[in-house]
């Protein structure tokens, strides 16, 4: 039997006591229909559902994947898969779990009551950056733009003022961590930043983020969350796998 994995959990957040075969999540519907399962590994759970060969993936699959995540995500901390992840079989999933239990563990420890809020911040072609950040409180951003080299091609310097951009919301926002990514589309400039802060600081974000938006002029900047804790999980090169995407 394949299973189609969602994420991976303490098993003490989905069941009382230590099971040893797989379990029914809250009667949720996953992929394709599928039940929602816990299967247990030692100390974790991984939610899964069956899947069956020649079984195609969709975008309504990709919604599903992170509706199935967002759920168990209200109830206990997780690490989430990428959507696609499938397990061949019982012991694929097994050995997969066993050679990286370290990680997991550290991570789920480390993401213990933290969530992730997401911010979209779009820059039109045309706005002057420069006069956006020195309309801020602090600085640096403007400092910042001022050590940019003349030499510096259109497109690096896009990227040097989209990072003093980003500078400045961190600033005012004060996440644990962030991961930021700038692109470059027809409108202008896109940074999507993603922050990790604590679970029980939400509002108290959220309040920052209304008093931030007032810093900001001709700049579009949207917020969503909390979310699972997506851009904040181990390094790809820190977790062995035998998963088929």
């Amino acid at each position: 039997m394949a299973w189609y994995a969602y994420c991976i959990s303490e098993q003490a957040n989905f069941q009382n006591g230590r099971a040893r075969r797989p379990f029914p999540i809250d009667s949720l519907k996953g992929i394709n229909e599928g039940t929602v399962l816990g299967f247990p590994c030692g100390d974790f759970v991984v939610i899964v559902s069956e899947f069956q060969s020649g079984q195609s993936l969709t975008q309504r699959s990709a919604m599903e994947h992170a509706r199935i995540v967002s759920k168990c995500f209200k109830v206990a901390t997780l690490l989430p898969f990428k959507f696609g992840t499938i397990f061949e079989s019982d012991d694929a999933l097994r050995h997969a779990i066993r050679n990286n239990k370290k990680t997991f563990a550290e991570s789920i420890a480390r993401l213990r009551g933290k969530s992730e809020m997401h911010i979209k911040v779009t820059v039109r072609e045309g706005t002057a950056i420069a006069e956006v950040l020195s309309a801020l409180p602090h600085k640096a951003g403007s400092e910042y733009l001022s050590r940019l080299k003349e030499k510096a091609s259109r497109d690096r310097e896009r990227q040097s003022r989209a990072r003093a951009l980003s500078m400045q919301v961190s600033k005012l926002l004060n996440p644990l961590q962030e991961e930021v990514s700038c692109r470059k589309v027809d409108a202008g400039i896109v940074l999507d930043i993603a922050h990790l802060i604590d679970s029980e600081g939400v509002a108290k974000y959220q309040h920052r983020y209304t008093s931030a938006l007032r810093q900001f002029k001709d700049v579009e900047i949207t917020l969503t969350g909390p979310w699972p804790p997506y851009h904040f999980m181990p390094s790809p090169g820190k977790v062995r796998t035998v998963v088929n995407n």
